[in-house]
């Protein structure tokens, strides 16, 4: 692959000047504002830091435990604001996939701040104005493509959106109105792709040139990725992540796929081992992240669940200097199960099926009433598969090869798996397996 030209980018230094500067700020601005972290940090004498590691390690982490159990007995919206009701104009919750959800309020501000680093995302992927945006997504309550929208839009950009649209009309509306950018997860591009298949639609024939993947880990898995440019001729997928509670935080490299780069100008990111201790580069830990310029509505030193590998505080092959997160976000801390003595990431579980051309789909499902807990999983084929079967054999050979576990596959028929638009929820929990 032939190197872009080097722009001139921050040094770690640099980075890391600008982000105490805006640390000192953040909390200078918060506390005696905010109650939520007036009780967490009052204890600490002095809140302006001389140095990042004195913060940290002065600094205690905030879970969303902490977060849940605020707005339960501070309803509706807790302590953790700043500022008085009326100046927030924004609500939004979490997805609600790992407990109960949590509302999220913005001042205009502080929409503005993560608008910006949507735009970011937008610039690294090649986004122009003159480019045409399709959102493939229903706006609801999560945050999901909202700040995109706002994003595209004050770049210039034509933007389209497909809420409350059937799958199909969402292609036709492609098509016609010559989308050069879509959005959606990558479930869901997939899934347009099969429908696509279904309604005799050629996708040669759209003008999507860039499809931005976010809501899961699927743009950073290779085999998924794989599948979803096969699916989409001429199309590079630019994965990105980013959470209600903190909103936009990666962008994928430009020049290395698979490797997401931390908006550091507007994070302050951490990656911890199991014990609380920093992690080594290149090895598993917990994204910690403290959010600069959201002072509305702060997180500081937030778990936020995401298991990565930083990489080696080098200059990247883009010319960047911001942590690089080698694989995207690798599972979520919640999701690994243990079977059998054997770690499994849902991610690893997805890489391997991806990589059938003849899996249309799957669930994964996971029985916990015993010490032991089981896995069994359920395939659909495509429909020019020839022998179900013999599909079933090979996906449980390569399960065993690479996890070192018998997982029972069985085919199911064609069309009764789910589909999804928003997070895929493949992993189903029950008393019994299929």
């Amino acid at each position: 692959m032939e190197l872009p030209r080097l722009k001139t980018f921050l040094t770690r230094e640099q980075i890391a000047q600008r982000q105490l500067l805006q640390l000192n700020e953040l909390l200078q601005a918060i506390v005696p504002a905010n109650l939520f972290y007036t009780k967490k940090l009052l204890p600490i004498r002095d809140l302006k830091f001389s140095s990042l590691a004195q913060f940290t390690e002065n600094v205690r982490f905030t879970i969303k435990q902490d977060l849940v159990e605020d707005q339960k007995a501070n309803p509706l919206f807790g302590t953790n604001l700043t500022f008085p009701l009326d100046r927030y104009t924004r609500l939004h919750q979490t997805s609600g996939t790992s407990g109960a959800p949590l509302r999220w309020l913005d001042t205009p501000e502080n929409w503005q701040w993560m608008t910006d680093n949507w735009k970011e995302v937008f610039r690294v992927a090649g986004v122009q104005r003159s480019d045409r945006v399709y959102f493939a997504f229903s706006f609801g309550p999560f945050i999901g493509f909202w700040l995109a929208f706002d994003a595209a839009a004050q770049l210039g950009c034509l933007c389209i959106p497909g809420g409350g649209l059937s799958s199909e009309a969402r292609l036709r509306g492609m098509l016609d109105n010559e989308a050069t950018v879509l959005c959606c997860t990558s479930t869901y591009a997939l899934r347009l792709a099969e429908v696509a298949a279904e309604n005799g639609i050629d996708l040669r024939s759209a003008k999507i040139k860039t499809l931005l993947v976010a809501g899961e880990p699927g743009g950073s898995i290779p085999a998924t990725r794989q599948r979803i440019e096969q699916a989409w001729p001429g199309v590079r997928v630019f994965d990105h992540h980013g959470m209600t509670e903190v909103g936009p935080v990666t962008y994928e490299c430009p020049v290395e796929p698979g490797v997401l780069h931390v908006i550091e100008t507007a994070y302050l990111a951490e990656v911890i081992a199991p014990d609380g201790s920093v992690a080594k580069a290149n090895e598993p830990g917990e994204l910690i992240l403290t959010t600069l310029g959201r002072t509305g509505s702060p997180l500081v030193r937030y778990r936020t669940g995401d298991l990565v590998k930083r990489g080696e505080f080098k200059q990247c092959r883009c010319g960047r200097h911001e942590m690089r997160l080698e694989g995207g976000i690798l599972a979520r801390s919640d999701d690994m199960v243990i079977v059998r003595g054997v770690n499994i990431y849902p991610s690893a579980v997805e890489e391997i099926l991806r990589s059938f051309e003849e899996v249309a789909e799957y669930r994964v499902h996971l029985i916990q009433t015993t010490d032991l807990p089981e896995l069994s999983i359920e395939i659909e084929a495509v429909e020019k598969c020839a022998d179900d079967r013999s599909l079933a054999r090979a996906v449980e050979k390569k399960l065993q090869t690479a996890l070192s576990l018998r997982v029972p596959v069985r085919c199911v028929a064609r069309g009764t798996l789910p589909r999804f638009e928003m997070k895929a929820r493949r992993w189903v929990k029950g008393e019994t397996l299929p």
